[in-house]
This record gives C-alpha cells, sequence and structure tokens, in this order.
C-alpha cells in the first residue's frame, strides 16, 4: 500500500489503514519517544499516546510537505505539552555559563552517546534534545517550554558540560570534536 493510500484510509478511520501507518512508524516514533524519556515504560505510554493522537489529528494533514515530518511533529508537540505539565521546567538559575563545546571522537559508540543523553537531567536533556536534534531557536524552546531564553541557554550550557564530562571519563581525553 502506497503511503497516500494509507493516509486517506487513516482519515476515513480505516482500521487496516492505521494498521499500516502503525508498522511502518512505529520504530522511529518510538525512537523520538525515547529521545525524550529514558524510562522505557513511559516512553512507551506516550508513544502509545502519541499515536492515539496522530490517529485522531490525520484528518488535518494535507499532503503538503513530508508526512514523516508532520508526524514527529505531532510527537514532539505532544510529548512538550506532557513536560510543560510537570513542575521541573521552572526557572532554577539564569546564570549562564560559558558555552561548552562538546566533540565527539568518531570511536565512540553510537549506544554510549544515546545512553549518556538519556541519563542527563529530564529538563537538560529536554533543551539539548529540541536544540541539537529539532534545530529549535533558544526562542523556541522558551516559547514551547514556557521558560526563559536564559533558563534555555542555562539548560543547554549545563547538558553539554555533563555530557563534555561523562565523554572525557569513557575516552580518557579532554580533546574531543565540537558538538553544534
Amino acid at each position: 500500500m502506497e503511503l497516500e493510500q494509507i493516509i486517506q484510509g487513516c482519515q476515513k478511520k480505516d482500521i487496516q489503514a492505521q494498521e499500516h501507518l502503525y508498522r511502518r512508524y512505529a520504530g522511529k516514533m518510538f525512537a523520538v519517544c525515547l529521545k525524550y524519556v529514558p524510562n522505557r515504560d513511559e516512553a512507551q505510554d506516550y508513544f502509545q499516546e502519541g499515536f492515539l493522537l496522530v490517529f485522531d489529528k490525520i484528518a488535518q494533514y494535507e499532503f503538503k510537505g513530508s508526512f514523516d515530518g508532520w508526524m514527529h511533529r505531532v510527537f514532539v508537540n505532544y510529548l512538550l505539552q506532557q513536560f510543560r505539565k510537570k513542575n521541573y521546567l521552572n526557572v532554577v538559575d539564569e546564570n549562564i555559563p560559558d558555552e561548552v563545546e562538546v566533540e565527539i571522537d568518531e570511536g565512540i559508540p553510537p549506544e554510549f552517546l544515546f545512553r549518556i543523553v538519556q541519563e542527563l537531567p529530564e529538563r537538560y536533556r529536554l533543551v539539548f534534545n529540541l536544540y541539537v536534534f529539532e534545530e529549535y531557536s533558544h526562542q523556541e524552546i522558551a516559547d514551547a517550554l514556557g521558560i526563559t531564553v536564559g533558563t534555555s541557554k542555562s539548560n543547554l550550557s549545563r547538558a553539554k558540560l555533563i555530557l563534555k564530562q561523562k565523554i572525557e571519563l569513557h575516552t580518557g581525553s579532554s580533546k574531543m570534536p565540537k558538538l553544534q
């Protein structure tokens, strides 16, 4: 079945089309959830709710632009909505440390990098993922999370500092290539 047919079927609430869409995107969307939530059980809950939201909103998709991008955005917006409901995004400190540069040696396993990003405190991981992977500006992050631009910058710098320290421990080196 072609993607356009699957989407049209989902817009008509066709169960088989929904199953095709789910199977086609389950891995990608679960990976998105895991990027933001380190606990697999919690990520699974967000993943299931995200797909229900996609099925609910799919009638809004107008076949303009990438469906992958549209679906990714629905998931990320849903995750942001869940994080806004939590209180840990409140301002802690706006003293912005100097910009931290993190360099990644090509020999570092991707699994290790994924794990150390997952180990970041939630507010740091969220800002890091939005800035590095989703390419949000600090203003967009601030607007999405209800925090100040200074808090976004501070959280990103602290996330990078933690990652830098963990990478240095792993490699035994302080010389690493720059990570945004």
